[in-house]
Order: C-alpha cells, then structure tokens, then sequence
C-alpha cells in the first residue's frame, strides 16, 4: 500500500487533558511518524505518516482521545508523504 500522510485538526476539550501525550504514546505503540502540537484556537494539530492501515487506528484513538477529552469535532486531509521525521514528536 505505501506510506501515506494524514494532517488532523481536533475541536473540542483537548487540551490540558494529556491529548498531546497520551497521542505521542499511541503513535509509539503503533510505530507512526509525525507530530502533534496544540494550537491558540484550542484545537490540537497532528500530522501522522505510516501505512494505512496503522493510520486508521490512530485516527480512530484521536476521535476518542484520552480519558479526559471531549472530542466534537475532526477534520482530516490526506497530503503527500512530505514529513520526513523517523519519530513522532509533541511540538
């Protein structure tokens, strides 16, 4: 299938709930590359690369987040597989 490239953009209570973290130790999990970082709206920004299948479960986790999160809302759009980064990484 290849590698692809997904940028996330997640609404709701997602920060100062551990989202970041709690993101960074599923990617660990499931060997995804990227980077997730809060935004000034009060939304959590993620780009995560892998393959395909591997993305679909992390997508899934980010539409529940951790425990203390409140996920309304998430947009995606798949992009080319620019990101370069051998880890995924909390900006």
């Amino acid at each position: 299938m290849g590698i692809k490239q997904y940028h996330l953009l997640i609404s709701g209570r997602v920060q100062g709930v551990g989202y970041r973290v709690s993101a960074w130790e599923k990617a660990q999990q499931l060997g995804i590359h990227g980077w997730v970082k809060n935004l000034a709206d009060g939304r959590v920004e993620m780009v995560i690369v892998g393959e395909q299948v591997t993305l679909e479960h992390m997508i899934c986790w980010a539409e529940q987040g951790p425990q203390f999160a409140d996920v309304s809302h998430i947009d995606i759009s798949e992009q080319s597989a620019t990101d370069t980064q051998s880890e995924f990484q909390i900006r």
